[in-house]
């Protein structure tokens, strides 16, 4: 790693915007205060608990997170499409201090707040559909799948679920076993819970169907390994976030969609990592041109405080007797005036055309690139939500020990990506909207050069 700096600032930095928007490596990774920081970590958080940059975090803002040492970092990760409309956004934090100021806590079903009634209405007008609709919150995206399913389960008198291969919906138990993947999700953590089935996804650079064929391939496996009659609902990321940002071809979803109609099963679109301009549009399910019975919500929806939600037909949503939704924090109220402060960003500060931009510049650098490197075999996604899948150029199978070093090789030099996919062997860009143009280039130049040194 060449250190672009030479001294450390002895005072951490404050956050937000105005924090300088540069790369800048002032020592070797972790830096001393970071590593004093992790080796704490290491004796009193649990080893299951993970990180994916060796660095103690003390500010963010715009494009950046720096750390204890005073290293800043290109942030193409947005702590997993969280901070979508930046870190510490003035607004949301001017919110957030008032609403403290007022009061933190009386629990929405003791003492109802106007704040969780208005990000409901929002997300009732918001959300795609032109019906009557209702929203129910919660604290976090597995939270939220697991409420809808159950609201689906309600509403039709059914039990099955139907998941998709390369999905991720959490880590309850229940969205455990809709979850795909095994490791590190799954693997040692069963029973899971029952009546839970999966189903092939439209992969189109691995399968190579149409949507339609892929539709009907899904359909057929489901009418004979479940039946109709006995499903509640269908619940699928509309592009699929750690199982690899996976695009469906056209036709799928809205065969999908037609199908529950058609059967009495409750459509759910998770869009906890879709939502909120992420791709390009306020919702995913726009590019597809379905409106879901029930969306799960969480994520950006909030500018990094915890807040998920359901929301869907009136009459699906109504399904459940009083008492049967809820949660003790669920729609907190300082995460509501968070919530409420970034919906506002969203509708009118241009991020949703920022999200395209950024889209835009990602992915011709990244084609660019594979133009002139078969390892990487795709390139895919919508607006600011988009990723490269490496593979062995000779084979076309997928090459996890590639993307990891890749990964690896940028974050040392001071940019962090993620990686995701079933098979390991995806880097995953999801830069806040509030990156200029310039960081966000010198980001994909850093990962370019890394991956032309692996």
């Amino acid at each position: 790693m060449a250190l672009l700096e030479t001294a450390s600032p002895a005072v951490a930095p404050s956050g937000g915007p105005d924090l300088p928007q540069v790369r800048r490596l002032v020592t070797e990774l972790p830096g001393p205060r970071s590593a004093a920081i992790l080796a704490r970590k290491a004796d009193a958080v649990p080893a299951g608990v993970g990180h994916t940059v060796p660095v103690a975090a003390v500010a963010a803002g715009g494009g950046v997170v720096v750390d204890a040492d005073g290293n800043s970092f290109i942030d193409l990760g947005s702590g997993i499409a969280v901070t979508t409309v930046g870190n510490a956004h003035p607004k949301i934090a001017a919110a957030v201090a008032a609403q403290a100021a007022q009061f933190t806590h009386t629990c929405f079903m003791i003492s109802p707040y106007e704040s969780y009634i208005e990000v409901a209405e929002a997300l009732n007008r918001l959300t795609p559909g032109d019906f009557a609709k209702k929203s129910a919150l919660f604290n976090s995206g597995a939270e939220a799948v697991e409420n809808a399913i159950k609201i689906a389960r309600k509403h039709t008198g059914r039990q099955a679920v139907v998941a998709f291969d390369h999905g991720y919906h959490g880590r309850t138990n229940l969205t455990m076993a809709l979850t795909a993947k095994s490791m590190p999700y799954k693997s040692g953590f069963g029973p899971f819970a029952p009546e839970v089935y999966r189903a092939p996804m439209s992969y189109p650079y691995r399968d190579g169907l149409s949507g339609a064929d892929a539709a009907a391939r899904a359909i057929l496996q489901i009418e004979k390994q479940i039946g109709a009659d006995n499903l509640a609902a269908l619940v699928i990321e509309p592009i699929q976030g750690e199982g690899g940002f996976i695009v469906p071809a056209d036709g799928f979803l809205p065969a999908l969609v037609e199908w529950c109609r058609a059967n009495g099963v409750v459509f759910i679109a998770d869009e906890v990592q879709t939502g909120f301009a992420r791709t390009g549009h306020m919702f995913a399910s726009e590019i597809f041109g379905i409106e879901p019975d029930l969306i799960t919500t969480a994520k950006g929806i909030a500018g990094g405080l915890p807040l998920a939600a359901v929301t869907g037909r009136a009459e699906i949503m109504d399904a459940s007797h009083a008492g049967g939704l809820g949660g003790t924090y669920g729609g907190n109220p300082i995460a509501c005036a968070a919530a409420l402060a970034a919906i506002d960003i969203f509708e009118n500060d241009g991020v949703i055309e920022r999200a395209q931009q950024i889209g835009s510049i990602l992915g011709d650098r990244l084609r660019a690139i594979q133009a002139t490197d078969p390892r990487i075999g795709d390139v895919r996604g919508h607006g600011a939500m988009i990723a490269a899948e490496f593979v062995d150029a000779a084979t076309g199978a997928p090459d996890a020990a590639l993307t990891a070093a890749v990964a690896k090789a940028a974050i040392a030099e001071g940019v962090i990506v993620l990686t995701c996919g079933t098979y390991g062997n995806v880097i995953r860009f999801l830069p806040p909207l509030s990156i200029g143009d310039e960081l966000l280039n010198e980001g994909i130049d850093i990962v370019a050069a890394a991956l032309a040194a692996a």
